[in-house]
C-alpha cells in the first residue's frame, strides 16, 4: 500500500498517493483535518471547490489523467496550512514530479507559491488537451465532407461528450480559482493574486475554446446530416429515372404481347422494329429529363 512521504526536506510537503491509506487518518489527527474533507478525499469524484476550515484551506483540483485516447479527470486534493501542505491523489500524477523539481531548483519555501504552481501545471494540461481536440475536430471536418459514414458520426458524438465533461470540470476550476482570488488575508498571500489571476484567465480561455469547438462539432453534425440527405436524394433520383425508363418498355412489351392482330406480327423484322421503338422511347425520356435539368 502506498504511504505518505515528505517530498522535499526543505518544506513540510507531504504527499499521499492512496486516499484509502490509514496514513490519511493519521495525518487528519496530526493536523486536525475535518472528517468531512477526509471523506471527500476517499469518495471520488468530487466537484472542484475550495473551503477554508479553521486554520487551513482544503481544495479539490481536477487534473487530467491520460488513458489512451480518452483522458479522464481525477481529483487532486490539497490541504494548505500555515506550516504544512498535504496532497492526496489516487493515481500517478505526471505533473507532480515536474512540480517537485521546480520547487527544488527554485528553492521555493512558500507553500502558497507551491499551490499556485500546482494549479498552473494542471491548467497547462487543459490547454494541451484542447490543442489535441482541435486537431481531431479538423480531421472530422475533413472526413464529414469526403466520407459521411456512421463511423464519422460516432466520432462526432464522442468528441462532443468529451467536451461536455471537460467544460464541467474546467468551469468548476474557474469558479474555484475565482474564489481564491477574492479571498483577502487568507492562507494565500495577496501578492500571489496576479499569478492566480493569470491561471484564472487561462481557464476562462479554455472554457471559451470549448464553446467554440462545440459549435464546430455542431456544424460538422449539420454537414453530415445534409450530406446523408443529399446522398439519399441522389439514390432516389437514380432509382426514379430507372423506374421511369422502364415504364415505356412495359407499355410496349405489354402492347405487343396482346393476343390480337397487331402491326409487324407477320413481319420477319418485327422484333427489330419493336426493339428500336423501345430504344427510341428510352432516348426520348432521357432527352426530356435532360431538358428539364433533372439530372
Amino acid at each position: 500500500m502506498n504511504t505518505a512521504q515528505q517530498l522535499l526536506p526543505e518544506i513540510n510537503w507531504i504527499d499521499l498517493p492512496d486516499p484509502q491509506s490509514p496514513d490519511l487518518d493519521e495525518l487528519a489527527r496530526r493536523f486536525h483535518l475535518h472528517e468531512l474533507q477526509v471523506e471527500d478525499c476517499r469518495h471520488r469524484p468530487q466537484r472542484a471547490k475550495v473551503d477554508e476550515y479553521g486554520t487551513y484551506m482544503f481544495a479539490v483540483l481536477k487534473h487530467l489523467v491520460p488513458k489512451g485516447q480518452e483522458p479522464e479527470f481525477d481529483d487532486f486534493d490539497v490541504f494548505l496550512g500555515p506550516d504544512f501542505l498535504i496532497t492526496v491523489h489516487q493515481s500517478d500524477c505526471v505533473f507532480l514530479e515536474k512540480l517537485r523539481r521546480w520547487v527544488q531548483e527554485n528553492h521555493v519555501t512558500r507553500l502558497d507559491r507551491v499551490l499556485y504552481e500546482m494549479t498552473d501545471l494542471i491548467v497547462d494540461e487543459y490547454l494541451a488537451f484542447l490543442d489535441d481536440s482541435s486537431e481531431n475536430i479538423s480531421k472530422v471536418e475533413s472526413l464529414v465532407l469526403e466520407k459521411p459514414e456512421p463511423a464519422v458520426l460516432r466520432e462526432i458524438f464522442q468528441l462532443k461528450r468529451r467536451l461536455i465533461d471537460f467544460r464541467r470540470n474546467a468551469s468548476g476550476m474557474r469558479d474555484m480559482m475565482n474564489a481564491i482570488i477574492r479571498r483577502e488575508g487568507g492562507l494565500t498571500g495577496d501578492d500571489l493574486d496576479p499569478y492566480f489571476r493569470d491561471v484564472y484567465d487561462h481557464l476562462v480561455r479554455a472554457v471559451d475554446l470549448v464553446e467554440a469547438q462545440r459549435d464546430l462539432l455542431t456544424g460538422s453534425l449539420d454537414i453530415y446530416l445534409s450530406a446523408v440527405a443529399n446522398r439519399t436524394n441522389e439514390v432516389m433520383k437514380v432509382l426514379t429515372i430507372y423506374g421511369t425508363l422502364a415504364v415505356p418498355l412495359v407499355v410496349i412489351t405489354g402492347f405487343f404481347g396482346m393476343n390480337l392482330h397487331l402491326p409487324w406480327n407477320n413481319n420477319p423484322h418485327g422484333v427489330w422494329y419493336a426493339s428500336a421503338l423501345m430504344v427510341f422511347s428510352i432516348v426520348g425520356v432521357l432527352w426530356y429529363f435532360k431538358r428539364k435539368r433533372w439530372f
